[in-house]
């Protein structure tokens, strides 16, 4: 494990998929939001979001938003209708919501990634809880 680099790099989220985290020992995936699981410019979820989440819950993982993000009630607006508890105002690379998830839901830190589009927050935040750190690439808006 180096400290600065994923574990697992991934095109997209949709690359994530349940069949691979039952391989991988995965309970709990830890989502960053913004870039990650939606662009800046969606105000709800899509549609390919909210089946991917419907496949990893049918499967038994677990999912929860740790967004830096500090608009509570946009991050419950959006997450709520995914059945997706969510962290705001995370701090990441700081671990404390990472941690705190694994310890409401009583996961293990070797059942747990975090998946997230930033070495400097998602993948260190990883690190720091203990947990593995998978990577996608940034989701940008086409123009």
């Amino acid at each position: 494990m180096t400290f600065f680099r994923a574990d697992k790099n991934f095109e997209k989220f949709e690359d994530v998929t349940a069949s691979l985290l039952k391989k991988e020992g995965v309970k709990l995936l830890l989502c960053d939001l913004d870039n990650t699981l939606r662009l800046h410019s969606e105000k709800e979820p899509a549609d390919e979001l909210a089946k991917w989440i419907k496949g990893l819950h049918r499967a038994g993982v677990k999912i929860v938003v740790i967004s830096n993000n500090g608009r509570k009630n946009m991050m419950q607006k959006f997450c709520e209708p995914l059945n997706v508890p969510c962290k705001w105002w995370a701090m990441k690379p700081m671990s404390r919501k990472l941690t705190e998830a694994m310890s409401e839901l009583k996961i293990k830190p070797s059942e747990t990634v975090m998946l997230g589009d930033k070495l400097s927050t998602d993948v260190l935040a990883a690190r720091f809880a203990g947990v593995r750190a998978w990577k996608v690439d940034h989701r940008r808006d086409i123009v």
